[in-house]
C-alpha cells in the first residue's frame, strides 16, 4: 500500500471528470439495507475504503452480498447474526469507521438490540453522538455505555413513535432515529431534522421500501410506524463535496474543465458560494463547465465590507467544503474571511499553506482571514501530511497549482473518501503518483 503522493504543479489540466457517488450517503443507504430481510439493490457506490469497510461488516453479520459490477451490490439481510455485533472482531472493525454508529438504529428497530464500540474516523475535534442516543431513548430503548470498554448497548422490547426535537441538525443522528422510526409503533415527529441531499435520498429509499416519511426536505418529519419494509433498488447522488472540489481545481490550475452528471438540482448553493469567489462556471445540460479564467476576483458584501463564507447545516454551506474555498482563496484576488463555525479543529491545516507562501492569517480555531495573491506569486511545493479526508483533498489542490513538487504523505486519509483519485486527475493532464 503505497502512503504518498508526489505531484509536480503549475500545470494547467483539462477535460471531463465524472464525480463519484456521495460517500455520505453510501454510509447511510448502506446501514437501511438491514431493515428488511428482502433484496435491496443499491447503485453508484463509491470504491472507498470507508464504504468498503461498512460492505464488510454487513458481510461479517451474516448479509448476503452480491456484487453485479462497478459500483453495483444487492444486499440480503434475511440471517442477520446478532452474535458477531457482540464480538471481539466487531469491536475492532467497528472502530475504525464512524459511520459505522448508523448500524445502530436499524437493528435496534428490526431486533430489539444493538451494540457499539466507539467509532473512530476523522480526527477534526469531537463529534459527539448524544443525538444519536437520546433519540433512541426519546423512542423507548434504554441505553447503557460500559466506559471501562467503550461500549454502547441498546435494548428495547418495542420502540414507540413519538415527538423528538434535536438539539442539533445531526445528519448521522437524523438518519439513524428515522431508521428506528420505521418500524416504530405509532407516529413520530423530528422537529430540527437534518434536511441535506443525501438525507432526503434515505427518506425516499425508505419509502419505496413501505415506510411512511412525510415532510422530506423539511426539517420536520413525519413517520407512521410499519411493521415490516421490503426490498427495493436505490441510485446514489453524485458526491457534491468532489464536485465542489474539482470546481476549486479548475480555478486553482487555470484549467478548462467539465464536471459530469452533478444532479445540479440538489447542489443548493454550492454553485454560487464558488461564484462569489470570482469562479466563472456554467449550467450545461446536467454538467458543469468551468472555463480556464487568468484570475477570479472574489467579491465583497453589498455594503463593501470584507466576503465570509461559513459553514451550516444544510441548505447552508457544507462544511466539508470550507477547506476548498480557503484553499482556492489563496490564488483570488481580493480577501476572505472563513469561518468554520460546525468543527473545531478543521482549520489546523493551513499552517502547511502557510509554508507554501499562502497569506493566511489564522484568527482562532474557527477562523482564517485570506489574504489572496492574485496567482501574482504561486504557492511553492512542499511536503506535507494530510489530517484528514476533506483537508487532504484541499492539500492536494494546493500541490497541483504550487510550482515544483509537493508530496502529502498519510494518503490514506484522502482514499477514505476520493475513489481513485490519482488515476481520475491523471486522465486531466495531473502529473501525480504514488510513492
Amino acid at each position: 500500500m503505497s502512503n504518498a503522493f508526489q505531484i509536480i504543479g503549475g500545470k494547467p489540466l483539462s477535460g471531463e471528470i465524472t464525480p463519484q457517488g456521495a460517500k455520505n450517503e453510501a454510509l447511510q443507504i448502506l446501514c437501511a439495507v438491514l431493515l428488511t430481510g428482502e433484496e435491496v439493490r443499491i447503485n453508484n457506490i463509491p470504491d472507498i475504503k470507508d464504504v468498503n469497510l461498512l460492505i464488510e461488516i454487513l458481510g461479517d453479520l451474516g448479509v448476503a452480498i452480491t456484487k453485479n459490477g462497478k459500483g453495483d451490490y444487492t444486499f440480503k439481510a434475511d440471517r442477520v447474526n446478532m452474535d458477531y455485533i457482540k464480538s471481539e472482531a466487531f469491536k475492532k472493525s467497528g472502530t475504525k469507521l464512524r459511520g459505522s454508529i448508523m448500524l445502530l438504529g436499524p437493528l435496534l428497530a428490526r431486533f430489539g438490540e444493538a451494540y457499539m464500540p466507539t467509532p473512530g474516523g476523522d480526527k477534526i475535534g469531537r463529534r459527539r453522538l448524544d443525538t444519536h442516543f437520546q433519540g433512541f431513548v426519546d423512542l423507548g430503548a434504554q441505553f447503557s455505555f460500559d466506559e471501562k470498554e467503550h461500549y454502547y448497548t441498546l435494548k428495547a422490547k418495542e420502540l414507540q413513535g413519538k415527538f423528538i426535537l434535536l438539539e442539533e441538525a445531526s445528519v448521522t443522528g437524523t438518519a439513524n432515529i428515522v431508521m428506528a422510526a420505521v418500524l416504530a409503533k405509532g407516529k413520530t415527529r423530528i422537529y430540527n431534522a437534518a434536511c441535506e441531499p443525501y438525507l432526503q435520498q434515505l427518506c425516499k429509499m425508505l419509502n419505496r421500501m413501505g415506510a411512511n416519511i412525510s415532510g422530506v426536505g423539511s426539517n420536520l418529519l413525519t413517520i407512521e410506524g410499519v411493521s415490516s419494509l421490503h426490498g427495493t433498488s436505490h441510485t446514489m447522488l453524485p458526491d457534491m463535496v468532489e464536485i465542489g472540489s474539482w470546481i476549486g481545481m479548475a480555478a486553482m490550475t487555470k484549467s478548462n474543465i467539465t464536471i459530469k452528471n452533478v444532479n445540479w438540482n440538489q447542489l443548493g448553493v454550492i454553485p454560487s458560494t464558488f461564484r462569489k469567489l470570482g469562479i466563472q462556471l456554467e449550467q450545461s445540460g446536467d454538467d458543469i463547465v468551468i472555463p480556464a479564467q487568468e484570475q477570479y476576483k472574489i467579491q465583497k458584501f453589498i455594503d463593501g465590507s470584507i466576503l465570509t463564507v461559513s459553514d451550516a447545516p444544510w441548505p447552508g454551506f457544507t462544511p466539508d467544503l470550507l477547506s476548498i474555498i480557503l484553499v482556492v482563496a489563496t490564488q483570488a484576488k481580493g480577501s476572505l474571511l472563513v469561518h468554520q463555525k460546525m468543527f473545531e479543529s478543521r482549520l489546523f491545516f493551513v499552517d502547511k499553506l502557510i509554508d507554501m507562501g499562502a497569506q493566511i492569517i489564522l484568527c482562532d480555531p474557527h477562523r482564517a482571514t485570506v489574504i489572496g495573491l492574485n496567482h501574482e506569486m504561486p504557492l511553492r511545493g512542499t511536503t506535507m501530511v494530510s489530517p484528514d479526508i476533506r483537508a487532504g483533498n484541499a492539500l492536494l489542490i494546493a500541490a497541483l497549482s504550487a510550482e515544483g513538487k509537493s508530496v502529502i504523505h498519510n494518503i490514506e486519509q484522502i482514499d477514505r473518501g476520493y475513489e481513485n483519485i490519482d488515476g481520475r486527475l491523471k486522465a486531466l493532464g495531473a502529473d501525480i503518483q504514488r510513492i
